[in-house]
């Protein structure tokens, strides 16, 4: 199996010097590591979706409409279930997935997916039972999202205080991210059973953020959630989500800087991103790396990008307020990467979203 070796010269895009490592438990900085790429599957069809799962297996999904789990050892898929109403239409079809945290008290998958068709093309979550290998009793969390053939979002997320975030695209209607009435172009938060926590922004509404284009990267750190979402022709972004606040889409690109954007921003309390990218470069799943075993990754954003195919680490202050650092890897080693996710003990997991003979790469040491 040939592998790839990760250059230490990796591309920097950066606006600031090189931190140094984080120090190890003796206080000492812990070296650099030598990184190594495998493919670990292939052959599969647009995969949108990776948890390292509590039974050490990959929980994929596909956007066909698959569920499987990967053996990260051996390479070997194993299909959990197929969700039969699954329309996969332009970039829409089955997306995104979380476990419960508390799997072996709770074994319940949540995916979010498309259906329906023409003017009736929608989004739902759902909620899924596993056991014994298998996926049952779906129950329906949130339904009636509109939907088109691009812009989804549907990246699924639950907080450390038991709450589904679910990220919302446009549905190829911009106006519907302004709309606080509309499910589009936000971020949702609800109960795990899908009703709507009381101390949301908005009394009876699952509205947590809006003003968002195509959020495709959901991850919490700490107390802070941060967002990737697309840009149209300038200004893909990294967003830190904040409760009941607007992000500007359509009326802001990125950064609040010009004097359109600038009276919008000021009358609309709108955040600006920590990072932005000019030209766009498609930005999908991001994890949050902080283990020793690849010690010059901790305290950092992990994201991967479909156009401009790669891998890029976004390094933190302490605070988690601002991206001090951006780095580039495996640039156009497997076209687009949609997915990501990592081991407990470090290693880190993508995949790629290419529509045939897609893989899933590890990067280890």
């Amino acid at each position: 199996m040939k592998i790839l070796i990760i250059s230490a010269f990796a591309l920097l895009l950066s606006f600031s010097a090189c931190k140094k490592s984080k120090s190890g438990g003796n206080g000492n900085p812990l070296p650099n590591v030598e990184l190594k790429t495998r493919v670990v599957s292939s052959g599969l069809v647009h995969p949108w979706e990776m948890i390292y799962g509590p039974d050490q297996q990959i929980w994929m999904t596909e956007r066909p409409g698959r569920i499987s789990r990967v053996d990260p050892q051996t390479g070997k898929v194993t299909l959990l279930h197929t969700i039969s109403e699954v329309v996969s239409t332009g970039e829409g079809g089955l997306l995104g997935m979380a476990l419960h945290p508390n799997f072996s008290t709770n074994p319940w998958v949540y995916v979010v997916y498309n259906y329906g068709t023409g003017s009736n093309y929608r989004e739902k979550v759902v909620r899924f039972n596993y056991a014994n290998g298998a996926l049952s009793a779906p129950l329906t969390i949130i339904d009636q999202i509109p939907a088109s053939s691009i812009h989804n979002g549907s990246r699924l997320l639950i907080t450390s205080d038991q709450k589904l975030m679910i990220s919302t695209g446009d549905a190829s209607n911009s106006a519907n991210a302004q709309n606080t009435n509309s499910l589009s172009g936000k971020i949702l938060r609800l109960n795990l059973d899908g009703s709507i926590p009381g101390d949301n922004p908005n009394a009876g509404s699952p509205l947590w953020s809006f003003g968002h284009r195509n959020p495709q990267g959901l991850i919490q750190v700490g107390d802070k959630i941060y967002s990737s979402e697309h840009g149209a022709n300038s200004d893909d972004e990294i967003n830190l989500i904040v409760k009941g606040r607007n992000y500007g889409w359509p009326n802001v690109e990125g950064f609040c800087n010009t004097s359109a954007e600038q009276g919008f921003c000021t009358i609309n309390n709108v955040v600006e991103p920590l990072f932005a990218w000019t030209p766009t470069i498609a930005t999908a799943g991001i994890s949050y790396y902080n283990s020793d075993y690849i010690p010059q990754w901790k305290n950092s954003l992990l994201l991967v990008s479909l156009k401009a195919s790669k891998l890029t680490q976004l390094v933190l202050n302490p605070a988690g307020d601002k991206i001090t650092e951006a780095k580039d890897f495996l640039v156009n080693d497997f076209g687009r990467l949609r997915a990501i996710c990592q081991s407990p003990d470090g290693k880190v997991y993508i995949a790629s979203s290419n529509g045939s003979n897609d893989k899933i790469i590890e990067i280890a040491k």
